[in-house]
């Protein structure tokens, strides 16, 4: 399933994908720096319960069987040093596994609030943790701002027969302001990897062109599906890029939010 679909788009019920325009073999993704390689990121903390409030081993089963909506899934195995309580706890199924995935707290169901050039870094403008940041410099007072992290699905609380044999739904999704500041001003480069973080084992790549429709600044949605992908697979490395422009007043950048990788059981 590949996606691209505006705001405005998803109030009026329509909805248009847009063709891929990558102009370039497929990238590699990038490697993991070294010495030392990031950390992957961790899931969030979960609300310590009391004894009281911490369900059974079967509570936690039915629970979560309930929530997942599958009834297919009832003879569902777990590894050894695997429990349910412990799923439950940290729920790795069905949310986001990014870290700070709105770091300028923009809200996609409003247009991009306005902004002009401006000569601060990014990473003073928002909580940016959890992402390796860096700048693509190109001709005409251009550039890419690049942001990418790679998601450890094991340290996420999944586990290898789920992934190897289940082969759940891996879900990415991002949204990126219509800066019109070129063609293209968005990327987005995913790479499902083996435990050596280097083989590829799926891979989407998407850059799709504005079509200057609507008022500047609408969000548009860029979203893929990767299904039956294969076993082996380890670690999501989510990269997108934005575009910028250098202006007198410092650089005019297009923005992006809510961006997530999520795993699902298939319908």
């Amino acid at each position: 399933m590949e996606e691209v679909q505006d705001r405005h788009e998803l109030r009026t019920g329509g909805m248009e994908a847009k063709e891929p325009a990558c102009s370039q073999e497929p990238p590699l993704p990038p490697p993991p720096p070294s010495p030392p390689s990031p950390p992957s990121p961790a899931a969030p903390e979960s609300p310590a319960l009391s004894s009281q409030e911490q369900p059974s081993e079967a509570h936690a089963r039915q629970l979560l069987l309930e929530e997942w909506g599958t009834p297919s899934r009832r003879s569902l195995e777990l590894p050894p040093g695997l429990t349910w309580k412990l799923l439950f706890l940290r729920r790795p199924l069905y949310r986001n596994l990014l870290r700070s995935p709105n770091p300028e707290g923009i809200n996609i169901y409003e247009p991009a609030p306005p902004t002009g050039p401006t000569q601060q870094p990014l990473e003073t403008l928002g909580n940016f943790h959890g992402w390796f940041i860096r700048t693509e410099k190109l001709q005409h007072n251009r550039s890419w701002t690049v942001k990418h992290q790679c998601v450890d699905l094991l340290a996420e609380g999944l586990w290898e027969e789920l992934l190897d044999d289940e082969q759940p739904d891996i879900t990415v999704m991002d949204w990126y302001e219509d800066s019109r500041l070129d063609v293209c001003v968005y990327e987005l480069h995913v790479w499902l990897l083996a435990a050596d973080r280097r083989t590829v084992i799926a891979q989407h790549h998407v850059a799709p062109r504005t079509s200057a429709r609507g008022p500047p600044g609408r969000w548009i949605q860029v979203s893929h599906v990767f299904r039956q992908y294969g076993p082996g697979v380890r670690f999501v490395h989510f990269l997108h890029k934005t575009k910028n422009r250098t202006e007198p007043g410092g650089l005019r950048r297009t923005r992006v939010t809510d961006s997530s990788v999520s795993v699902q059981f298939r319908e």
